[in-house]
């Protein structure tokens, strides 16, 4: 399955690639950098923890100030369990407390660019599926995380005008609940996205 999947990415980049040579509206590159991001809910450390994505993109320009940008994105996140964690998810023992967890999701954002050729402010949605996890707060083979995560994005996308670098910002927000535990508590993803990439 993952070699299917990276054979259709491969064959999708070669035919962007080529379209955006003969389409000066078209655009694709890559980008990458860092993924702050924190699981907001009961038994979590709430802080922000310092992780990374990479990715590629499109940009398709319907006229100077509108555009949609799809992308793909590989990003990491991770949390940790705060001292309580066990005794509000009595599923787990103690051994599960101030557990570190780490979790890597493919991304598929689809964004909505309004603003010039050089600054873009970016709205859209996002859909995340769980491609794996460590295992080290999972007791009796019990899944914890939800394999999907949907989101809202903000953010804004600076071209510099002389190299072909771009630099982003954006704030991602879970509007999902990712807890897949038989319980009420919401588990909700949000990270900070700083990027830096090249735009062919």
């Amino acid at each position: 399955m993952k070699k299917t999947m990276l054979l259709l990415t491969g064959m999708l980049g070669c035919f962007v690639m080529a379209r955006a040579q003969d389409n000066p509206s078209f655009h694709v590159g890559i980008k990458g950098g860092a993924n702050i991001n924190k699981i907001a809910g009961k038994g979590f450390d709430e802080s922000f923890k310092f992780n990374y994505h990479l990715g590629g993109f499109a940009q398709i320009n319907f006229s100077d100030n509108i555009g949609l940008q799809p992308e793909v994105i590989f990003s990491q996140a991770t949390a940790k369990t705060s001292d309580n964690f066990s005794s509000i998810y009595t599923n787990f023992n103690d051994d599960a407390n101030r557990k570190n967890i780490k979790l890597s999701y493919l991304s598929i954002p689809l964004l909505l660019n309004l603003g010039s050729r050089d600054v873009k402010f970016q709205l859209g949605p996002q859909y995340s599926i769980l491609l794996n996890k460590n295992d080290n707060i999972i007791e009796n083979g019990k899944r914890a995380f939800k394999s999907g995560d949907f989101a809202a994005v903000g953010g804004i996308w600076v071209q510099l005008p002389v190299v072909p670098i771009n630099l982003s910002a954006r704030y991602v927000v879970g509007l999902n609940d990712i807890n897949d535990l038989p319980n009420t508590d919401k588990w909700k993803n949000q990270s900070i996205q700083l990027g830096v990439g090249f735009t062919f």
